[in-house]
């Protein structure tokens, strides 16, 4: 998809964006995925807007770990957990906007590895 290439392009260096580095479950496959991401206490939540069925969230679950490329720094972040917020309190108002009109309430937190 087009788009995704554009995001990819983009999304490691802006503030509030990153790309997800996963390997597939099954293929060991390194697949790299564009996100909206936010420091959230210790660690950094994801906006889950393709689900929290998207194969790239299921792929972190298994792993249990994942490498994000964000603002130009590799980290490795742990301890995935998906939660919900149909009001997405956490986010900033102009993001829980979005959030709400695009119908996703669900988010992924993530703890820097130390």
């Amino acid at each position: 998809m087009v788009t995704n290439r554009v995001a990819l392009f983009v999304h490691g260096w802006l503030p509030g964006c990153a790309i997800v580095l996963h390997r597939g479950r099954r293929s060991g496959r390194l697949y790299r995925t564009p996100v909206n991401i936010f420091r959230h206490g210790d660690g950094y939540r994801i906006a889950l807007t393709y689900g929290q069925g998207s194969d790239w969230v299921r792929n972190v679950e298994a792993a249990g770990f994942v490498d994000v490329v964000t603002r130009g720094r590799l980290r490795t972040l742990v301890n995935p957990a998906v939660g919900e917020d149909e009001n997405s309190k956490w986010a900033s108002p102009p993001v829980r906007f979005v959030l709400k009109s695009i119908g996703a309430p669900a988010y992924l937190d993530l703890e820097t590895q130390r």
